[in-house]
């Protein structure tokens, strides 16, 4: 799987500019050890995450106890300022033979409000945005920060031009009626 162009727009249409966004749902999973490789980011350098991905990808079909093919990236350690941690991910059962190199994240069992993202992976920090700026802060809902959010590519995506099933995980807890 080649990703080393998906941060380029796509030829055929603008994505649309995402201004409202609701969860199309809520989902209440178990807990998860996702798994693979992490780089540290600021937001000036986050064009690189697509070469992570790169590097990734070629091991996936490989990693033992691999669960489903369900990719994520997870964002964590998100402190106020300008950086963040980025794992390119798969879920795994255990972590018992992950090559070297590699790290996992244990999930706990949780809420999610779950944003479909219906545009090209290079706009997906809109749809990030708007779930935290403008849905959260009037939801009733608070972010969990464990992690920081999930980004969920689900078996339509397509790496080769950067856009099918990808949606926002956002961990959430309280909620209007809670």
């Amino acid at each position: 799987m080649e990703r080393t162009n998906m941060l380029d727009p796509l030829e055929s249409a603008d994505a649309p500019e995402v201004s409202v966004v609701t969860p199309s749902r809520f989902e209440d999973r178990a807990a998860m050890i996702l798994a693979g490789l992490k780089e540290r980011y600021t937001f000036e350098n986050m064009g690189e995450i697509p070469a992570q991905w790169g590097r990734f990808a070629p091991q996936i079909d490989a990693l033992p106890g691999k669960v489903g093919r369900d990719e994520y990236g997870v964002i964590v350690n998100t402190p106020e300022g300008n950086g963040f941690d980025y794992l390119a991910a798969v879920e795994v059962s255990d972590t018992s033979g992950l090559p070297d190199g590699f790290t996992h994240v244990e999930v706990p069992p949780q809420r999610y409000a779950v944003f479909p993202h219906p545009g090209h992976v290079s706009t997906l920090c809109e749809t990030i945005d708007a779930a935290f700026s403008k849905w959260l802060p009037g939801s009733g809902y608070e972010a969990t920060g464990a992690p920081d959010l999930l980004e969920h590519y689900g078996e339509n995506f397509d790496p080769e031009i950067g856009a099918g099933d990808m949606e926002i995980w956002l961990p959430v807890r309280g909620g209007k009626g809670a």
